[in-house]
């Protein structure tokens, strides 16, 4: 197709992943003309599921929806009809299997321990081993510190090296900025107070947000970047900040992750949505278990080994390293970006943060509304 001869648009939204999604929904609502390009061959960005014997895959990760947002909660509901999944994930070391977050059950596996007191006795004297008189040197140190030795050595340690790639004496103590306790039975890991999956999977969110909005996909934005600016009045861009500018300042450091999808011939792999391995021998950081988002009940299943990965050009990018090099880096791009009068900037890697769903629509319907009123 020539873009040249495109009728031009309001907007031209370069990424078909949530941000870009309800902006574009928006967009058309307001009686903006939008075009959404992804270079993906599929809608949804990281959120995007397939279907493997009627289960909805995570390709990228698993993704639990929460938030104690009515607002947002309320509009993503508008488009899905979500269940009732509450995120209880395992952690695996050594052989044996603990419950997360870190509460009374964790606390009794790990001691023995049947009550908040006695709990809270156990960690206050391993936390004491190692209080420092001054600023922790390292994410070693600061988690030594906030839980003792037992809890960072089960739970903490290895996952955290892995996902990192670097030792924990090398990684930086604002890494971990705190240690939530919880003295209660209760596997919850999150508290807030709406939590779900979309039943049938997060492209029922995507595909309604997108429906009546012209998408292409297999669309590079740079490969014809000329084209596309000029076959719209303002572009909302939801790709890398730096790429975007040509890394005029150097490129922006991310951690990637690899992912293996295995179909099996069994009913049941491991009874649980999400495993962390938390031992820094095994090389995944978790395995996910699909079927149990949605309380699957097929004869087969399918799972997910998770790998950290270095990020390299032609990766996905999924976590900022926000130390504060990068930050001053992206401070850069930033400022480069506020000059932009026909370009928006949004999404994960638009802004260089990690985020989750629901602050993601937040922003997208924040942006929205200093764009077209209401």
């Amino acid at each position: 197709m020539i873009l040249a001869r495109m009728e031009k648009y309001d907007y031209l939204v370069v990424g078909a992943g949530l941000f870009g999604a309800v902006f574009a929904h928006e967009a058309k609502k307001a009686g903006k003309r939008c075009l959404v390009i992804d270079k993906r061959t599929h809608r949804g960005g990281n959120i995007h599921c397939e279907n493997v014997d009627g289960i909805m895959v995570h390709q990228y990760g698993a993704h639990i929806f929460h938030t104690d947002n009515r607002e947002v909660w309320n509009y993503v509901n508008r488009f899905a009809e979500f269940n009732r999944f509450t995120n209880s994930p395992l952690a695996s070391f050594g052989g044996k299997l603990y419950n997360m977050p870190f509460n009374m059950n964790t606390f009794y596996q790990l001691w023995g321990v049947k009550t908040p007191a006695e709990a809270k006795a156990k960690i206050a004297g391993q936390r004491a081993a190692y209080a420092h008189a001054g600023e922790p040197a390292n994410l070693e140190e600061q988690a030594l510190g906030l839980c003792g030795k037992d809890i960072y050595e089960t739970l903490i340690k290895g996952y955290t090296e892995k996902q990192w790639g670097r030792p924990a004496t090398e990684l930086p103590a604002f890494i971990i900025k705190r240690v939530p306790f919880r003295f209660t039975f209760d596997n919850n890991y999150f508290n807030d107070a709406y939590q779900g999956i979309p039943k049938g999977g997060y492209d029922v969110l995507t595909d309604a947000l997108l429906d009546g909005v012209e998408v292409r996909l297999g669309e590079d934005y740079f490969a014809r970047r000329a084209e596309w600016d000029a076959a719209a009045v303002r572009i909302l861009f939801t790709g890398c900040i730096d790429e975007f500018f040509n890394f005029r300042f150097g490129r922006l450091e991310y951690r990637s992750l690899r992912f293996e999808h295995k179909r099996l011939d069994m009913e049941d792999f491991q009874g649980n949505a999400v495993v962390n391995y938390t031992g820094r021998e095994v090389p995944y950081t978790r395995v996910i278990e699909h079927k149990h988002f949605e309380y699957g009940t097929q004869p087969t299943t399918v799972i997910t080994y998770e790998y950290p990965d270095t990020f390299l050009p032609g990766k996905e990018p999924y976590y900022p390293v926000n130390d504060s090099h990068n930050n001053a880096v992206f401070r850069q791009y930033q400022e480069l970006a506020g000059g932009q009068e026909k370009v928006l900037f949004g999404g994960r890697l638009g802004q260089y943060v990690y985020a989750d769903m629901d602050d993601t629509v937040a922003a997208a319907l924040a942006l929205c509304k200093r764009e077209f009123g209401g």
